[in-house]
């Protein structure tokens, strides 16, 4: 996925409220969106360099959003609400492969009277639902989710293993959006009960899957997959 504008530079001075950072260019320090649900562990130090895109929206309050923040050398994708469309983009190139050739890809679909997944895909006939997790935080060049306590994760994982129960597949997918990672593993230290859970229904036969993205200034694009590591 290719930005369609060149980004903005900056500095980070502080996230807060969630979806609100402030940030700095050059003489003044402005207000952004930032788009991401998460504590942003390890990718929201102030001083940090980061990058902004600008909305075409001229209604928006705050016209710029928070895409990518640096961590030493590497950037981060910090813009959740990108996630999805990276991952689709790697279903439809054929470079996350496990489910064999789709038939279709249908996003959002509801599961149960409280529960929504992010994708369904066909395979021959066969009804895959996937789930996908943003995953931005590594330690020891281990790429971890989550980086809060997330009920609504672990949610997901027992919504999976009912569809697989179901005879459906079900996969849960975590899009690593920075470099410094060689394998993915459950923060089992942040979410013990979210730990615990993937592995439960990954031994009940719900597939585990982590992508690492390659992220720039000029695009981001899901390239390689990383082994999971369950311990």
């Amino acid at each position: 996925m290719h930005f369609k504008q060149e980004l903005q530079p900056g500095k980070l001075v502080r996230r807060y409220k969630r979806f609100l950072a402030d940030i700095q260019l050059d003489d003044n320090i402005i207000t952004v969106h930032c788009p991401n649900s998460g504590s942003m562990l390890g990718c929201s130090a102030p001083g940090s360099p980061v990058m902004l895109s600008r909305s075409e929206n001229p209604n928006r309050k705050y016209p710029q959003t928070l895409e990518m923040v640096k961590n030493g050398t590497v950037w981060i994708g910090v813009n959740t609400a990108l996630t999805n469309s990276l991952v689709r983009e790697a279903l439809e190139n054929d470079v996350i492969n496990e489910f064999g050739p789709l038939d279709s890809i249908t996003p959002e679909i509801k599961t149960s009277v409280s529960t929504r997944l992010d994708f369904l895909l066909q395979h021959q006939g066969k009804k895959i639902f996937l789930e996908v997790k943003n995953c931005s935080l590594a330690e020891n060049r281990v790429a971890q989710f989550p980086d809060a306590v997330t009920a609504r994760g672990t949610k997901h994982l027992r919504e999976l293993a009912a569809l697989k129960q179901q005879g459906h597949g079900a996969a849960v997918l975590f899009c690593v959006q920075r470099g410094d990672a060689d394998c993915f593993s459950p923060a089992a230290h942040i979410d013990p009960l979210y730990a615990e859970t993937l592995a439960k229904v990954a031994a009940e036969g719900v597939m585990v899957l982590a992508y690492q993205a390659d992220v720039s200034p000029e695009k981001i694009r899901v390239a390689r997959k990383l082994p999971v590591r369950m311990d």
